[in-house]
């Protein structure tokens, strides 16, 4: 069976349900984006979420996609760097359990956490994340060695604020003949990185995965246009437009995929998951459209729970879903 290498940022998600965006305004923090926060204030978030209620979950995005991969059972390994404390043990304990081999480096700073704010009415998400020790990780950690053996390599959007190292890391996939997808991550990152990524796309990346905000600031176009200039200057282009589902195309070859039923309760982890289910079946040779379908069973699933973690009962209902549409995981 192929395998599959992500890297990312190996960040605890610290998961909180908000009544109303008051803590979103206190803090400075625009609904639905991603900002960056330093040490000092990454504590008083926390401090503050302490007494709400909150889960803790191992995420990262790169690393929820290949924890969802490896739960469809393909052989998965992540890359990253933490701290050398409990939320570190706790994030490489929780890839262990999910069957991930991981190469975790240990930085001197603490290990990264996200505070993922969850509002009404769309369950939409704002990120306020410390990077901590995983912003520590360059070029001088990988080697050859980490990429042999592997057929896919995912790397999340985030990482681009590490230029240095992601492209030592495409450098490397290339080198090893991986098929390549990034996730572009957030419409801000985008935004600030705008030449960057269009760059390594052009020149390294055969799937580019982006939601329509993401992919309306990548091409400075409309959502369908968008995914046209996307798939001219990669391989495959998937452009996400939420419970509108998804659209995909390869070449002149293009689908619109219906998002798959779910009653949705919080939307995060529904883009890695969709590309955990879209790469596991590429990678068992399934026709574009149904790659499409995959990622949307499976993106149905993780919206139905809070966090980027589908449990066990939503799993056996994604996995004979899988086998009903596809006739693999027999």
């Amino acid at each position: 069976m192929k395998s599959i290498l992500g890297i990312g940022n190996a960040l605890t998600d610290i998961l909180a349900v908000l009544e109303d965006d008051s803590l979103l305004n206190y803090y400075h923090l625009p609904k639905g984006s991603m900002q960056h926060v330093d040490r000092e204030t990454g504590e008083k978030i926390w401090e503050t979420l302490k007494g709400m209620g909150v889960q803790y979950v191992a995420g990262g995005s790169a690393a929820n996609t290949i924890t969802a991969t490896a739960v469809l059972g393909m052989p998965s390994t992540f890359i990253g760097k933490v701290g050398n404390d409990e939320l570190g043990s706790l994030f490489k304990s929780d890839l262990s359990r999910n069957g991930i081999k991981s190469t975790l480096f240990k930085g001197k700073a603490a290990s990264g956490r996200a505070m993922v704010f969850i509002t009404a009415p769309n369950a939409e998400r704002t990120f306020a994340v410390y990077l901590g020790a995983s912003i520590e990780m360059g070029p001088e950690d990988l080697s050859p060695e980490q990429f042999e053996g592997h057929d896919y390599f995912h790397i999340e959007g985030y990482l681009v604020q590490n230029q240095a190292l992601l492209r030592r890391a495409l450098e490397l996939a290339r080198a090893a003949g991986m098929i390549i997808s990034i996730d572009m991550a957030s419409y801000n990152v985008v935004e600030s990185n705008h030449a960057f990524l269009h760059d390594i796309i052009k020149n390294y990346v055969d799937i580019v995965f982006a939601n329509e905000t993401e992919a309306q600031v990548f091409t400075n176009k409309q959502p369908r246009e968008a995914l046209d200039v996307m798939a001219q200057i990669c391989e495959t282009a998937v452009v996400k437009i939420g419970k509108d589902g998804s659209m995909v195309k390869r070449g002149d070859e293009y689908h619109y995929i219906e998002a798959w039923p779910a009653d949705t309760i919080d939307a995060t982890g529904a883009g890695d998951t969709y590309a955990a289910g879209f790469l596991f079946a590429h990678a068992h040779g399934l026709s574009l459209k149904d790659c499409g379908e995959v990622g949307s069973i499976v993106a149905a699933k993780v919206v139905e729970v809070i966090g980027p973690k589908i449990d066990i009962p939503r799993w056996k209902i994604a996995k004979q879903q899988i086998r009903d549409l596809t006739g693999l995981l027999k």
